[in-house]
């Protein structure tokens, strides 16, 4: 007996110091990676991103003093276009025992969508909405959303299974959005929600909200850094405290959530989401809308491409080639959640048809695969290309590393050469600011003057519009040249 007394409480013991073992391993483990996070986030140089225009929503729970059909009023009215309403808010001033959830009946739906409509308003997320962990009600939340469009539904589940909220996810082809309320609660840190969604379907994700993070002790940026490729939605808030549980909202840019760095590590992410605003002093609940208003105009501020068109567009989290053709050998190869094109085959012209540009600032970033990749971006094509008498009449900015004077990246091909020398390694991403207004032609690349020449016909170039269209080159597949993030701004 005494034997058998001692085996078991040597078992025990080893299940013991097992179980310690991969405790303490898994913890040294979430600490190096969130280390490793922090330490990227302080070499990341943010001040130096040039940050996307991301789309706005209002939360509605901003406006919960409000019924939705007065919150739509308020939000049209702050020039937003889009909402995320939550379960629970009295539908309308004239209706108060009807709540806006997942319960509407067809009627109220009918209702609901007639009044968005009418004034311009679109649903874009649901939440945040509570389910069981069974197909009836899960359905029920997933049929509503397909009922009124909603791409993502913003949640908390209380359960740890998740396999059928991904096989709904891949029915309904709808997002799952994990929500984080601060501590105490289940998701309070990014690492849990890391933990649910890792290996599953992408779109099961974070609703990332950056006040609760606050609230909790958690850095905004660190988080999302953790996060990331699983960014679905973001509840976007500044605090006047970090580490407080009583904080309270303030306009952005007024407290300590640093949101230039916040929208900067999105934008180096590609997030293709909403930036969902909630504002929830309750000292502002008679009138959040002034807030909202400073909050807004910040952003903009701070946003380097608010006044410029994206012309390889996305929609859904994908990028499409939608509005531009081809002409000659060869073609564009897209990444299509990337945004990155790359050329291929022989030498050809994917050309933006859209419409013609006068006076015009184009952006881009470009990378050569090898030191004699040889590209460019063809300025102001003056008519639809059917033969090669383009090269012509349009002036080419040139990227071929290996090119000498006017024929180097930076030039105005076979017309001006670029003063210096400032291309990046193959390899490496380039930054091309372009403008031509009038007949003149400013280029910059990776932030230096390469270029300021009054055009003329030199060269190849006979003669050049003082409208067109925009077009890259593609020249072979040995040595192929990439593009992302083109963005054009008209000059007025």
């Amino acid at each position: 007996m005494k034997n058998i007394r001692c085996l078991v409480i040597a078992a025990l013991f080893i299940i013991f110091v097992s179980f310690t073992s991969v405790y303490y391993t898994e913890s040294r483990e979430n600490k190096g990676i969130k280390q490793d996070v922090k330490e990227q986030a302080v070499s990341t140089k943010y001040k130096d991103v040039r940050i996307k225009k991301f789309p706005i929503a209002v939360q509605c729970w901003t406006f919960r003093k409000f019924s939705f059909f007065e919150t739509i009023k308020k939000v049209k009215d702050l020039g937003i276009q889009y909402l995320q309403p939550y379960p629970g808010q009295v539908l309308g001033e004239d209706m108060p025992k009807a709540r806006f959830d997942h319960n509407l009946d067809d009627e109220q739906i009918r209702l609901v969508k007639s009044r968005l409509r009418e004034n311009s308003i679109r649903l874009v997320s649901y939440g945040v909405v509570n389910f069981e962990n069974n197909e009836e009600s899960l359905r029920k939340v997933f049929d509503f959303a397909k009922k009124m469009r909603i791409r993502t539904i913003v949640t908390e589940p209380r359960f740890d299974d998740y396999s059928l909220i991904e096989r709904l996810v891949k029915d309904y082809n709808i997002n799952i959005a994990i929500h984080n309320h601060p501590e105490p609660s289940k998701y309070a840190r990014p690492e849990t929600v890391l933990e649910h969604v890792k290996g599953l379907d992408e779109r099961i994700g974070s609703c990332a909200d950056t006040g609760h993070w606050m609230r909790t002790g958690v850095n905004p940026v660190n988080a999302l850094r953790l996060l990331k490729g699983r960014i679905l939605d973001v509840h976007l808030k500044d605090l006047n405290e970090f580490g407080t549980k009583s904080a309270y909202d303030v306009p952005f840019g007024q407290g300590k959530a640093n949101i230039h760095d916040i929208l900067a590590e999105l934008t180096l992410q590609n997030y293709h989401g909403y930036l969902s605003i909630e504002h929830e002093k309750r000292e502002d609940i008679d009138n959040p809308s002034p807030a909202i208003r400073k909050g807004v105009e910040y952003i903009k501020s701070i946003t380097y491409f608010e006044e410029h068109d994206e012309i390889l567009k996305r929609s859904d989290g994908r990028y499409s080639k939608h509005g531009w053709n081809h002409y000659g050998p060869g073609y564009f190869e897209l990444d299509e959640k990337k945004g990155i094109i790359k050329g291929q085959g022989g030498m050809g012209l994917f050309w933006y048809s859209v419409k013609k540009y006068k006076d015009f600032t184009i952006e881009l970033d470009f990378k050569c695969s090898e030191k004699n990749t040889n590209s460019g971006i063809f300025l102001r094509i003056p008519d639809i290309p059917t033969n090669n008498d383009y090269i012509y009449h349009s002036f080419e900015i040139q990227i071929y590393d290996s090119g000498d004077g006017i024929h180097k990246t930076g030039a105005v091909y076979d017309a001006e050469p670029p003063r210096v020398d400032a291309f990046k390694e193959p390899g490496e991403w380039n930054h091309f600011k372009i403008t031509f207004k009038g007949d003149r032609i400013q280029v910059e690349l990776n932030n230096t003057e390469v270029i300021d020449w009054n055009a003329e016909p030199r060269g190849k170039v006979k003669d050049f519009a003082k409208e067109g269209y925009i077009g890259l080159q593609n020249h072979d597949s040995r040595s192929p040249g990439y593009f992302r993030n083109i963005f054009i701004k008209e000059l007025k």
